[in-house]
């Protein structure tokens, strides 16, 4: 069990009837790719929307609340996360399809996403089935990959605030940049809309096709990782200041750099949290050091370190 967190221990207890899952010291390595970090002190699943705001209500506003998607770009610390985890369930995935656009609730998979357009003959979206997480993660760190990025794409996102209000905001107030929004941390997204055009769906499984085959040629697909673990710095690559730098396949405890691509770090079985933030701090040191560069985390780490 974990620390609670800074409010009195009993907040749990005094939870309203609820009908989504609660579930106190919930273990959240099953929940992300690396496959570790320590438990939630209560992990909640809403059976739906209202269902979540009752939730967001009744918790005291000084106890810290999480939301997790696909766990795929993301490392929990081995200490576990105090307060409020929330994971967003079927009913948060919804997707409606219109003559231009997709409407995508922030629980369904990107690749979902796009394979329901290719479906409905909608192309713009096929740059979502290389991104291996879900519609919420999307819009909150604007993320990408084989040239496209939801900033390309978004028409507005509706928002749950930790008050239990929901807006609706446009492209514009999302303020997405480069794996970033301008969204608070205690903001959920709630669905997207995306913009679309209609296209033959031949084309568009196509395209779709060569994105899956570049992935498989140049990414570690069936292993225990997170993803791309640093931001490229302005006109450089990752990979390639890593590598420069004398650290692929580099080993620390049960976490290695990846060989086929030096920006993915790996999860040998084994391995703790702390070992694999370690060697992404040891990476960006020999990064800093051979080149002057900085790299950043592109990997969200959240969590106490045991």
């Amino acid at each position: 069990m974990i620390a609670a967190s800074a409010s009195s221990a009993d907040w749990r207890a005094a939870l309203p009837p609820l009908r989504g899952r609660v579930t106190p010291d919930a273990p959240l390595a099953p929940y992300t790719w690396f496959r570790v970090g320590g438990p939630a002190e209560l992990l909640f699943r809403p059976a739906d929307e209202e269902d979540l705001a009752a939730f967001l209500a009744a918790v005291p506003p000084e106890v810290p609340v999480t939301v997790i998607g696909a766990g795929s770009n993301l490392l929990i610390r081995d200490g576990g996360l105090p307060g409020a985890v929330i994971r967003l369930g079927p009913a948060f995935a919804a997707i409606s399809l219109y003559e231009e656009s997709i409407e995508a609730g922030a629980g369904a998979l990107d690749l979902t996403v796009s394979r329901h357009a290719e479906a409905a003959g909608l192309g713009g979206l096929e740059f979502l089935s290389g991104i291996p997480g879900t519609i919420g993660g999307a819009v909150r760190m604007n993320a990408g990959a084989f040239g496209g990025e939801i900033k390309d794409v978004i028409v507005s996102a509706r928002v749950l605030e930790r008050s239990g209000q929901t807006q609706l905001r446009d492209a514009a107030e999302l303020g997405l940049g480069y794996r970033r929004s301008s969204l608070s941390e205690n903001a959920i997204v709630l669905s997207a809309t995306l913009s679309a055009h209609p296209d033959q769906p031949a084309a568009i499984a196509e395209r779709m096709e060569r994105i899956r085959l570049a992935r498989e040629a140049s990414q570690p697909l069936r292993v225990r990782t997170g993803g791309s673990t640093f931001a490229n710095p302005p006109g450089e690559s990752a990979w390639k200041l890593i590598d420069a730098a004398g650290c692929r396949g580099l080993t620390h405890g049960g976490a290695r750099v990846s060989e086929k691509h030096c920006n993915f770090l790996i999860n040998l079985g084994e391995a703790t949290a702390a070992e694999i933030e370690d060697l992404g701090e040891e990476v960006r040191r020999r990064v800093l050091d051979s080149s002057g560069i900085e790299l950043h985390w592109e990997i969200r780490r959240i969590g106490v370190r045991a």
